[in-house]
């Protein structure tokens, strides 16, 4: 907007200018309450209270450091974190944890191969008795086509009549 015309007067301070004197003031005005407050004896009960809150808060951050080295030493807590390798005891130990682990493993691993063994024996054990059953319809076919009485009637049906050797067999001894 344009300045008034009847307006004559020059502000020769700027908004920022103004802006920053305000301040100023106002940050003058609660440093003299302060010292009033400091010289009354005011100031000396809030200084006590922030001591105390400061102890208070002091206290509490070793409670909750105090904890977590608790829940650190936790033997769960160790090998989860992988903070067990720290552990002093681990460490002189840690040939025979190692050990034990490669033992673990090498049992899991002969636990699967004997169970794909097993798999495999059990699926060659079913196909062994197929076979053998399959034998031994085979057989019963065979045997019901030699007979005496099923060559006899495949004989008849032929037109072949039955007879029975002209020589006598001997026994040799």
């Amino acid at each position: 907007m344009y300045p008034h015309p009847d307006n004559d007067e020059f502000d020769p301070l700027s908004e920022e200018e103004l802006r920053q004197i305000e301040e100023d003031e106002e940050f003058r005005r609660r440093v003299r309450r302060e010292i009033r407050r400091i010289q009354s004896g005011d100031a000396d009960e809030d200084i006590e209270q922030d001591i105390a809150e400061e102890e208070e808060q002091r206290r509490e951050q070793e409670e909750q450091e105090e904890r977590k080295k608790k829940k650190r030493s936790r033997l769960f807590w160790q090998l989860f974190s992988g903070n067990i390798l720290i552990n002093k005891s681990v460490t002189d130990n840690y040939r025979y944890f190692a050990a034990i682990a490669v033992m673990c493993f090498i049992s899991i691993a002969v636990m699967f191969m004997s169970l794909y063994a097993d798999m495999r024996f059990s699926r060659l054990e079913r196909e062994v008795q197929l076979v053998r059953e399959r034998s031994i319809r085979l057989q019963e076919q065979l045997y019901n086509s030699t007979t005496h009485a099923a060559i006899k009637a495949e004989l008849q049906q032929r037109g072949i009549p039955l007879q029975d050797p002209r020589k006598a067999t001997e026994v040799v001894e």
